[in-house]
């Protein structure tokens, strides 16, 4: 792709992110049913573009069906979970997912080397998907000082960054599985619905696996 249209197209990437936070930071803010609300549409979003791809990947078959049903199981826990974590968790998970794609994303390019599934995703590579784990133990130790209000290596601090490492490989799961399903229908992206950045689904595609997981964790949580 030229320089010129790569950079053309960074205004409205950069204007398209400014008002996705805005308006999920505003909805997290007011709490209640407004992030409750606000959570149900973005999964509401999300599995229409989902059962789109499910629909052009495979046509009206039993396999077709079956996808929609684990997908709409798959993206409901999602939400339901996303809804229900406490506002310091959810920035925590949040910070997981984007912390594992600024890392994948630096450390690929920096260090590339073997791709992971080169039909699936030929940009991904093991060093960026090492990088994300790195960015994502780091920020969730960092999380952990930061509520603990003290910085001791203890197995607590060790065990922090072990689960941020292991989040960041679900976030990467839920990334290859939407592209996967991309490659199967033949579609670039989810849908065109932001700007810039394709569909809900492109966007949040590795934040729902990551959420759940996050819930189970907190809910074991003594």
């Amino acid at each position: 792709m030229p320089l010129s249209v790569r950079t053309s197209d960074l205004p409205v990437r950069a204007a398209s992110a400014i008002v996705m936070i805005a308006v999920a930071g505003t909805a997290m803010w007011l709490g209640g049913w407004a992030w409750t609300i606000f959570v149900a549409l973005v999964a509401a979003v999300c599995f229409f573009e989902f059962s789109q791809l499910v629909m052009r990947a495979f046509g009206i078959t039993a396999k077709s069906v079956i996808g929609l049903l684990l997908g709409l199981v798959y993206i409901a826990a999602a939400g339901m979970a996303l809804s229900s974590l406490p506002l310091g968790v959810t920035i925590g998970v949040v910070a997981v997912v984007i912390a594992t794609d600024t890392g994948a994303y630096f450390s690929g390019r920096a260090i590339g080397g073997p791709k992971i599934a080169p039909r699936i995703s030929p940009s991904k590579t093991w060093a960026g998907l090492f990088g994300g784990m790195v960015f994502a133990g780091a920020v969730a130790a960092g999380s952990f000082v930061y509520n603990t209000g003290e910085f001791v290596l203890r197995p607590m601090l060790f065990i922090a960054f072990a689960i941020g490492a292991v989040l960041a490989v679900l976030a990467q799961c839920g990334d290859f599985f939407e592209s996967w399903l991309k490659r199967r229908a033949g579609v670039k992206d989810s849908s065109r619905l932001i700007p810039g950045h394709g569909g809900v689904f492109d966007r949040i595609d590795g934040l729902l696996p990551v959420t759940i997981a996050a819930y189970f964790l907190w809910a074991l949580h003594p």
